[in-house]
């Protein structure tokens, strides 16, 4: 198993040379599900159980879906005569004739520019059949774009592992020195002492305890054993089937958490180096996760 990409493109088709339905599906990462669907005017009913259908597919992602239509599902348009009204012109123009004593008879053309004596009346498409040929498609457009959402999912992946791997090494670099690094405080602080209390007696135990609380202070084992445990879980939540772009966002923030503890510790070149390093792939990760759903 792996993490998906938010980044996808699919294409669907159902029908065929009479009427066809053409889905297409665009999606880039984004924090929530947003939909935008664009349809025919015909078929606003379809919004709804499209929205349903890429929400049962799609958790997260900016998602924009095209559905076209051609063909004889278009709405079909037929003109109609109001047979009642063109009996009344009729009537009117007959009375115009006698009362005026006009000559000749009424023809065609005298009543074809009469107002709304032809109309144009739209024929709906059977939203059901149709319905069925749309969701065909879109199914398969939305079956298009999970595959290339994984494609990009194990590129993401495998990009992610290896920058958390240089993240442990670094880890290890900080955890390999910390008792030369305390040895070298404990040698400083006595060396400065020394030249402070030049002639002074000073208690060896008292001696020995500030360098216990000076190294507790250092002491950054509780932050290594965290770090370490976080990237075990991000290395967890990289192999779930399942929708994990927030989780490892929130871990990423718990890596930039320690890590700036760790440095406040330990105030040494050195360790500052690794810190900057360690901070530095931590962006470097979440750019990734970033796309990740």
């Amino acid at each position: 198993m792996s993490a998906r990409s938010m980044t996808g493109f699919g294409r669907g088709e159902a029908g065929g040379p009479e009427r066809l339905w053409v889905a297409e599906i665009r999606t880039v990462n984004h924090r929530f599900l947003d939909q935008k669907i664009s349809l025919p005017r015909a078929f606003p009913g379809f919004e709804e159980p499209i929205r349903k259908m890429v929400a049962e597919r799609l958790v997260r992602g900016r998602v924009e879906v095209y559905l076209n239509v051609s063909g004889a599902t278009q709405i079909q348009a037929r003109l109609k005569i109001n047979q009642e009204l063109a009996q009344q012109y009729h009537a009117c123009l007959e009375s115009l004739q006698r009362d005026f004593g006009l000559q000749g008879s009424i023809q065609l053309a005298d009543m074809l520019g009469l107002r709304d004596l032809i109309s144009m009346e739209e024929q709906p498409p059977d939203l059901e059949a149709e319905w069925a040929l749309a969701s065909k498609a879109l199914s398969d457009a939305l079956h298009a774009c999970e595959q290339m959402r994984l494609q990009e999912g194990l590129a993401l992946q495998h990009d992610v592992k290896q920058r958390l791997q240089a993240f442990s090494e670094l880890v290890a670099r900080i955890d390999t020195q910390i008792p030369e690094l305390l040895h070298l405080r404990h040698s400083e602080l006595k060396e400065r002492l020394d030249k402070l209390l030049s002639g002074v007696d000073l208690d060896p135990m008292r001696l020995a305890q500030e360098c216990a609380i000076m190294a507790d202070k250092s002491d950054v084992s509780e932050e290594i054993t965290r770090l370490r445990s976080h990237i075990q879980q991000f290395h967890h939540f990289l192999e779930l089937d399942e929708a994990v772009g927030r989780r490892l966002d929130f871990l990423l923030q718990e890596f930039l958490r320690e890590v700036n503890t760790l440095s406040s510790k330990i105030n040494h070149a050195g360790i500052a180096q690794l810190g900057v390093e360690m901070k530095n792939e931590i962006e470097k990760i979440r750019e990734q996760v970033q796309n990740i759903e």
